[in-house]
């Protein structure tokens, strides 16, 4: 049991669920509040659209390590599960069966709410998993780019599936008053953005961390393709990018004036946000080894988790103009 945990991520998988119910009752559900408006996908509907999630994320971690053997031989040894404690036969069979009680789930959610075309974006999901392990990771940056779009879609999926159901129940009142949902959708799409820009990074960072087994393996990475010290610039010009573009979004959109709760707001993105970005570029800049750079990917990870977590913040703002 603890080995078929270990292949599945279980710690990641629990993260992305707890993504997609935080984005529902963080962000989708304070603003529906405000304004007197309800969710609409049910409980258990929402479960399955999160279970579905985590199955096809599951059988793309256990794809990945199927195909990955042996660099991870080389890169991550005490983390190696197949051939070890699970046969290659009955890793590919567990695969394929979270991939199609996953599609299939997605389906059945996709069909309850009347929009059968979001059924693709599980067979897409599962299709670029599958060769983001055979080929895409070993091919110059497509590899951390796909990793990217599959975890932006995270947090999307939430109001893509809770949208029609919206416009369903309360078109028409928005009609009359020429309003629409789609503030909701930009807040998703900035945490969407978010996980993409921050998983873009950590990719990058752990492919300089892995630069001895995947050299030994025809990689083909960013640090092999260029070398690690122009690697490390473009590191560093996203690292920058990324704090110019928190500073940009909170000055246009956060920076609620004479708002004392704007406080709040400030604070979290200093602590949480800027400083640690700040940090993470210092570790960049002075890293030269392994374990370096693995500790980089670290404060990358605390840095994705403490995006989405910002998402509390909103909530309690949102709510307390109910008061």
């Amino acid at each position: 049991m603890v080995a078929f945990l270990r292949l599945i991520r279980i710690q990641n998988l629990v993260i992305i669920a707890a993504t997609q119910y935080i984005m529902r009752y963080c962000i989708i559900y304070p603003f529906l509040k405000i304004n007197k408006f309800e969710l609409q996908l049910n409980g258990f509907h929402f479960f399955l659209l999160v279970f579905s999630t985590v199955l096809i994320a599951a059988a793309g971690y256990v794809i990945n390590d199927y195909f990955d053997t042996g660099t991870d031989r080389l890169n991550r040894p005490d983390k190696v599960v197949i051939d070890r404690s699970i046969q290659r036969r009955l890793a590919m069979l567990l695969h394929f069966f979270l991939n199609f009680n996953g599609i299939a789930i997605g389906t059945y959610l996709s069909l309850y709410i009347g929009v059968a075309e979001l059924s693709l974006i599980f067979m897409f999901a599962a299709g670029l998993l599958w060769f983001y392990s055979t080929n895409y990771k070993r091919q110059f940056l497509i590899g951390n780019v796909v990793v990217s779009i599959m975890t932006s879609i995270v947090p999307l999926l939430v109001i893509l599936f809770e949208m029609p159901l919206l416009n369903a129940k309360y078109g028409l009142i928005m009609l009359q008053h020429q309003a629409n949902f789609n503030y909701i959708f930009f807040w998703i799409i900035a945490f969407s953005f978010f996980a993409f820009l921050t998983t873009f990074l950590r990719e990058i960072i752990k492919d300089i961390e892995d630069f001895e087994g995947d050299s030994a393996y025809g990689m083909n990475t960013l640090p092999i393709i260029i070398g690690r010290k122009n690697t490390k610039i473009i590191i560093v010009s996203i690292i920058l990018l990324s704090l110019v573009i928190l500073t940009l979004v909170f000055i246009r959109f956060l920076l609620y004036r004479g708002i004392s709760l704007d406080y709040l707001t400030s604070g979290y993105f200093l602590l949480f946000l800027v400083f640690p970005f700040l940090l993470l570029l210092y570790r960049i800049i002075i890293a030269q080894k392994k374990e370096e750079f693995h500790i980089a990917s670290q404060i990358t990870k605390f840095i994705m988790l403490a995006g989405i977590l910002y998402s509390f913040v909103v909530r309690y703002i949102v709510l307390s103009q109910l008061i």
